[in-house]
């Protein structure tokens, strides 16, 4: 019963940590109709500023809170810059230049940081584990699967029950008839893309203290 336990905790921390990723992939493609092989990237620049951040704080929350920005405002600025130019082209474009990203975004950060992989500790609150009913259980992991949890009821109640998500769900369904409702798609997309790019980096820093930092990370999860 202990095992069958842990495998199912071990299952909804993972499932926590992935849906931080799959979130925004499903954003990008179900409103912008990109299929971002950059988003993994994004994801693995998390856990490198993750890492950066504990570095130079000490501290691993202000890494949950001033990461996800930066990420989301670097990935705002990539579909401003360049695939704002061409949703009106063949698909084959948008793959080609999201993996071109990819590539240059990966490369870069090997240049930055080096091959080797970066550790970070959890913070101190959720280091050691827990018992649950004989069963000792890491607190860290535990902490994913209530995040997921919360950002997944956070991301849900932003598109149901806001007028932002209105608007971002209308661009969804008919971006042209939008458009002629007054809605700025242009900057609805990119403010979505930036979003995704976010939630990828959240994930990122949630993940770092799990399995370290590392090139190709990216490529793994996605």
């Amino acid at each position: 019963m202990a095992n069958l336990l842990e495998q199912l905790l071990n299952a909804l921390a993972l499932a926590g940590l992935l849906f931080l990723v799959s979130a925004g992939l499903s954003l990008v493609f179900g409103i912008l109709r990109v299929v971002n092989f950059a988003h993994g990237v994004f994801y693995m620049i998390g856990a490198y500023l993750g890492f950066t951040t504990v570095a130079l704080t000490g501290w691993f929350w202000p890494a949950l809170v001033v990461v996800p920005p930066v990420v989301g405002l670097l990935g705002a600025l990539l579909e401003s810059s360049t695939l704002r130019f061409i949703y009106r082209r063949p698909p084959i474009y948008q793959l080609l230049l999201t993996f071109g990203l990819a590539l240059i975004l990966e490369e870069s950060v090997r240049v930055l940081y080096g091959p080797t992989a970066k550790g970070v500790e959890p913070p101190p609150l959720l280091q050691g584990a827990i018992d649950l009913g004989g069963l000792l259980y890491p607190r860290y992991r535990l902490f994913l699967v209530v995040l997921g949890c919360t950002v997944g009821v956070a991301v849900w109640l932003f598109l149901k029950a806001t007028r932002a998500g209105l608007v971002i769900r209308a661009v969804a369904q008919n971006s042209e008839m939008a458009d002629c409702l007054g809605a700025d798609v242009a900057r609805v997309r990119t403010l979505v893309f930036g979003a995704a790019c976010a939630l990828a980096g959240l994930g990122g820093v949630a993940a770092a203290p799990m399995t370290t930092a590392y090139l190709g990370m990216g490529i793994s999860v996605i």
